[in-house]
């Protein structure tokens, strides 16, 4: 395993030093540093942060390897400064059983470029009628933690209750797709002005607060983890706050384009900014960013949703919902949050391990930690143009707009995956 010398970082925005990464382990840290055996990195301007963990990621392996497979995205993520990363369950077939998410964990493996741990659906084929094998899945080798059949709202009150006592029993976690679907049954965007004016049905706010209003109630009769994927509205904030004074086990995660693009995109009837839950008012982005400042929004997690040409490429009511996300997530976390990179740290990396219970992520670089880091040019603006993307899908709402920050190098477990911005492998 060779050595890395990386000479005059800044480690989470503090003042420049060196790190030695050894044997997959950050060895020594401190200015001066000298080891004739190791390869030299000059990071000068550069910023260390924690390897970024994504809490919601959609890697379409199996079914869907012509919109990604656990390779393509895996590569997209270590690009965008990620060394973990939670796929979801909504693969074709589903990943409700041990089998599957065996499956998809050991194509992370071998490909090498992130830690891709599975999460398992909380029902059978999403269908939201009866629990999956959540204890199967707990105890296979995928060791899988967090259920979601995101995509689908568990809409059965009874039978979230159910999946919160179950996975309580082994610290896993509850991961809800808010959406009452008899309030957003035929929505194309979200309900307001804009929808008005645009003659296209609303997807209501109270679609999303009235469900999370309910499951943090549950979870709070339960004692269980609960988590709350794209949060969007500002009335959802205010149930989260309430929640969190309670003490109700809940944590939350906001996307990139949740925290910068409003409704008003909609009126290009470009269906790249077609997305579930759909993006909302200026007001709401405004709450948004509050919560996740102030930490009632625990985490960013991207969302990823490549989706193939045809899904996309075709009349907005006919288009899949859904963005790329991993390679320019934390360009938008810079653009909205500026150089904050100790809450940087905090939302895309040490929180998101912590829900996930990726021990051996979520660590700042230091002497004895595991060498999962990434070095951010933050002086750097890049332009960003689809067809560059290392993901098998194009959609993206960023196209060819100018985002700061620019992903140097990406380090798992003390191997580069990423080096002068380019994929390692």
């Amino acid at each position: 395993m060779t050595a890395y010398l990386i000479r005059n970082v800044s480690v989470v925005g503090a003042e420049p030093t060196d790190l030695l990464i050894r044997d997959g382990l950050v060895a020594e840290a401190g200015a001066g540093l000298t080891a004739p055996d190791a390869t030299v990195l000059d990071a000068t301007g550069l910023v260390a942060l924690p390897g970024l963990v994504d809490l919601h990621t959609h890697l379409r392996e199996p079914g869907r390897e012509d919109a990604e497979t656990v390779e393509s995205g895996s590569r997209a993520a270590a690009l965008g400064g990620y060394t973990a990363v939670c796929a979801m369950a909504n693969t074709s077939p589903v990943a409700d059983t041990a089998g599957v998410v065996e499956q998809v964990w050991r194509l992370g493996r071998e490909a090498g470029l992130v830690d891709v741990q599975p999460i398992g659906a909380v029902t059978v084929g999403l269908a939201g009628e009866r629990l999956a094998e959540l204890g199967a899945m707990a105890d296979s080798a995928a060791r899988v933690r967090i259920f979601s059949d995101d995509g689908h709202c568990v809409a059965d009150p009874r039978l979230m209750r159910r999946a919160l006592e179950y996975v309580k029993a082994f610290d896993g976690v509850v991961a809800q797709h808010a959406e009452e679907p008899r309030l957003t049954e035929g929505a194309q965007m979200h309900e307001g002005e804009v929808s008005t004016r645009l003659g296209l049905a609303g997807w209501p706010a109270v679609a999303e607060e009235a469900i999370i209003a309910r499951d943090v109630l549950l979870a709070e009769h339960v004692g269980s983890r609960l988590h709350i994927c794209h949060v969007s509205t500002a009335g959802s904030v205010e149930v989260l706050r309430q929640a969190k004074t309670r003490g109700v086990r809940v944590t939350a995660e906001v996307t990139p384009h949740h925290l910068l693009l409003t409704d008003e995109k909609a009126a290009s009837y470009d269906p790249v900014f077609k997305v579930n839950p759909p993006l909302r008012t200026a007001t709401d982005i405004a709450a948004l960013r509050a919560a996740l400042a102030d930490g009632v929004i625990d985490i960013i997690a991207t969302d990823h949703a490549p989706h193939a040409v045809e899904d996309k490429e075709c009349e907005w009511a006919y288009a899949r919902p859904g963005m790329l996300g991993l390679e320019t997530a934390l360009s938008i976390a810079l653009d909205v949050l500026g150089p904050q990179w100790d809450l940087i740290a905090e939302r895309m990396s040490r929180a998101p391990a912590r829900i996930a219970g990726l021990d051996s992520h979520g660590l700042d670089p230091a002497p004895g930690v595991p060498a999962n880091l990434t070095l951010v040019d933050p002086a750097a603006r890049r332009v960003i143009e689809p067809a560059e993307l290392a993901s098998r899908s194009r959609n993206t709402p960023y196209a060819r707009m100018t985002l700061p920050g620019r992903i140097v190098a990406t380090f798992l477990r003390g191997e580069p995956t990423v080096l002068d911005g380019k994929a390692v492998k």
